[in-house]
């Protein structure tokens, strides 16, 4: 029988839920002043913009990778709007066919951005399609079927396509090589995260202590969505079970009641280490033997739970499969075999 997918924990799950979505747009910075961390990559686009607004002409095509929740969105909305143009928004897995992508496409005026999440899920057919507007600003538009089908050239205004993914190794080539600005952004540090509940805690009118935003900096993952999202839940705990302010302690025990621990890790992270470690040694095992032991799908555990538990220092790839690390053995107080035991 097979064993049912269980869901992502609410509180830690990287994807924007509907609802998350309306929430976050109100907390998105609204311009490069306001965007929290990521400097290196903030300072480069700042040049870029200004160089492409100096020569009114439409900015370089961009790819942003990494992990969800990290901010690619934010600065697609902020490019577009420090370069004063419109923005479009779709995915890879909503532009469906070609007639799709042609009304996008011819939809965009002059300079506009179009932002295409999930880029990696174009089917072959729409990439393929994609490549002369990118080149040359130009699509064909068939007028007949068949392979002798005719077809009518229409130019494409200049415009910015920004690409956002979390798994760049599953872009092709071709496509990855048409970027001229790719750019990965990493987990942020905890004082970062800090500042950006701050700016939330103050946007949303929450009451909330140096000391409760250093915890929720401090165990929110690396990611900004998932910081946002803990100050919502912990605002319910200190208006139910406190005076309204989220103080340090209201912080550490309503995180420890979401099973979140002073590293962050959750339940789906301790049994994705224990797995490795307990049912095959520390490793290596393969991310398909992960996902069947856990019932979790392999996407998620690439996605999700494997960048963080890796900068964390947990989990290792290596060509055989993963590894825990001596780091992960260490954290269930247990000792690591000897060929773990310099996999820090």
């Amino acid at each position: 029988m097979a064993k049912k997918k269980e869901a992502l924990p609410p509180n830690l799950d990287p994807a924007p839920h509907e609802e998350e979505r309306r929430f976050e747009a109100s907390l998105r910075p609204r311009n490069f002043d306001e965007y929290v961390g990521q400097k290196s990559i903030v300072a480069k686009l700042r040049v870029y913009v200004a160089a492409a607004r100096k020569r009114n002409d439409a900015l370089d095509h961009c790819l942003f990778s990494g992990p969800p929740g990290l901010g690619k969105t934010s600065l697609a909305y902020i490019i577009a709007k420090e370069l004063g143009v419109g923005m479009h928004i779709t995915s890879g897995p909503a532009i469906e066919n070609k007639g799709v992508l042609a009304g996008f496409l011819t939809g965009l005026s002059s300079g506009d951005v179009l932002f295409i999440d999930e880029i990696h899920r174009l089917n072959a057919v729409v990439e393929e399609y994609l490549y002369p507007a990118m080149e040359d600003r130009c699509i064909d538009i068939p007028l007949d079927a068949g392979p002798h089908g005719r077809t009518v050239r229409i130019d494409v205004p200049p415009f910015t396509l920004i690409g956002a993914t979390t798994r760049t190794g599953l872009l092709t080539s071709p496509l990855r090589e048409r970027f001229q600005i790719q750019e990965r952004l990493d987990f942020y540090a905890p004082p970062e995260l800090e500042t950006i509940v701050h700016r939330s805690a103050k946007i949303l009118q929450i009451p909330i202590d140096d000391d409760g935003c250093k915890e929720i900096g401090r165990r929110a993952r690396g990611t900004p969505r998932i910081a946002n999202r803990l100050l919502r839940r912990l605002r319910d705990f200190a208006e139910i079970e406190g005076d309204g302010r989220i103080t340090l302690a209201i912080a550490d025990s309503s995180l420890q009641r979401l099973e979140i621990d002073a590293r962050g890790l959750d339940p789906m992270d301790r049994r994705i280490l224990e797995t490795i470690i307990d049912k095959y040694g520390g490793g290596p095992v393969g991310v398909e033997t992960i996902a069947a032991s856990i019932g979790e799908e392999r996407d998620t555990i690439e996605d999700v739970y494997e960048p963080f538990l890796m900068q964390q220092g947990f989990l290792q790839r290596t060509p055989r499969g993963r590894m825990a690390t001596a780091r992960a053995f260490e954290y269930f107080g247990r000792k690591a075999p000897k060929g773990q035991q310099s996999l820090l």
